[in-house]
This record gives structure tokens, C-alpha cells and sequence, in this order.
């Protein structure tokens, strides 16, 4: 049986992010649906005054754990334009949708046909999600449907993460515009400690002309990650 929600606050921070109180003193995070009664991961679907909201798993979203681990800057936005690398199913990228609402757009790219097939069912149901089967290493062979944007969220599972954000951030990132990347340390080095992972990827983007703005780690909710966010300077 579903716990009864008690009330649905917009976060205190960042607008556009919701808090969802229930009865038994509990408290998630959602966002506000773009397109009511359809649910991307089997999230569950809240109703308050008129309007729809969907729980947001910390658990599944790096995202969502930033959030909670108390991260100061969202670098998504509402009526934001965001390049979202490494789209995989959808299921961080529609919270993203939800947060830049009807006047922003996300362009989701995602390497994998078999995962795109998934993601295709998303981005129908989420109109501003525009999915782009696509190599995130290689920017160049996705310029022509990609302009100028003004965030990049960065979730990609291989080396030199830093470098493919950066190679981004030059070829799409406005001057002044805020990059967030999801370090995975064992996606780079097993055998190093995940501290001089994370330090070698911050110094890789800051010698890009990314200036990072803040670093949380992600424990308990994705072990050996970091939430990196930086602004393009170049």
C-alpha cells in the first residue's frame, strides 16, 4: 500500500526540483511531469493541486544523489537547451526534461542501438528529449544537429570521461555555460584509488578552460563516484 503524500514543496534551491512529504515523515524528490501518466522506469506518479509529479530515485539518477548529498548548483535549468551524453535509457535525462520544461530542449545522445530503441520510447512521450544515436567521443559527427547550447550533463561509462566533456564543451558550450559530468572511477582505472582518479579528470578539465565550481562525492547512493560541476571559460 502506497504511503499517503502530505504535501509538495518546490525545492528551497533549485526551482523546477520538488520535495514530496508523506505521512510517515519521509521525503522525496521530483520533479513536475511534462507529460502526465506516463512513467519512464516505473517511478511512481504523484498527484497534488492539479498537477503531476514523479519520484526521483537517487538510487538510479546521480543526479538526484547530488541533490541529496547537498550539492549547491544545479547546472540544469528551466528553458535550458542541455547535451546530455550518455542518455543510456532515459531515465536521469526525463528528470532533465521535466526541470528545462516546454521552452528547453535535450539532446540525448546515446551509442548504443539497443539502448536507443528504449530511449525512442522515452523521447516520444517527452517532446523537448531530441535522441541522437551518436559516438559522445566524437562530437564532430553530431555538429550538424546541435547548435549552441547552454548545459552539458556529462554520464558516460569510459576513459578519459574529462576529455570527451571538454571536447563537448568546445564544440557546444556557450561561453559561460556549466558542464556537470559523473565521474566513475572503476570505468577508468581499477586498480587506482577512486581520489586519484577524480583528481586527474578535474585537472584534465581545468587545463580545457573548464573552472570547476564545486566536487561531491556520491557515496551511498553510487559508490566510487564523483558529481563534478565547471563552467566554460573558453
Amino acid at each position: 500500500m502506497s504511503i499517503k503524500v502530505i504535501n509538495v514543496e518546490e525545492h528551497e534551491k533549485f526551482p523546477n526540483i520538488f520535495k514530496v512529504k508523506f505521512e510517515d515523515g519521509s521525503e522525496k524528490l521530483a520533479t513536475k511531469n511534462l507529460s502526465p501518466g506516463f512513467a519512464v522506469y516505473e517511478e511512481r506518479l504523484i498527484k497534488s493541486q492539479g498537477e503531476e509529479y514523479r519520484l526521483w530515485d537517487p538510487y538510479r539518477s546521480k543526479l538526484a544523489a547530488a541533490i541529496l548529498k547537498g550539492v549547491k548548483n544545479v547546472a540544469i535549468k528551466q528553458g535550458d537547451k542541455v547535451l546530455y551524453l550518455g542518455a543510456s535509457t532515459g531515465t536521469t535525462a526525463s528528470h532533465v526534461s521535466d526541470i528545462v520544461g516546454e521552452e528547453g530542449l535535450v539532446f540525448c545522445v546515446e551509442i548504443s542501438p539497443h539502448v536507443m530503441r528504449k530511449l525512442l520510447e522515452v523521447c516520444e512521450k517527452k517532446y523537448n528529449m531530441i535522441p541522437i544515436l551518436g559516438d559522445a567521443k566524437k562530437p564532430e559527427t553530431y555538429t550538424f544537429l546541435i547548435g549552441q547550447i547552454t548545459s552539458i550533463y556529462c554520464d558516460v561509462a569510459t576513459p578519459e570521461q574529462a576529455r570527451l566533456l571538454a571536447d563537448n564543451a568546445d564544440t557546444f558550450l556557450i561561453h559561460g555555460g556549466e558542464a556537470t559530468i559523473a565521474i566513475k572511477a572503476r570505468s577508468i582505472d581499477v586498480t587506482e584509488k577512486p581520489e586519484k582518479i577524480f583528481a586527474q579528470e578535474i585537472s584534465t578539465m581545468e587545463k580545457r578552460g573548464l573552472k570547476i565550481v564545486e566536487k561531491i562525492y556520491l557515496e551511498p547512493f553510487s559508490e566510487d563516484h564523483a558529481m563534478v560541476i565547471a563552467k566554460h571559460n573558453r
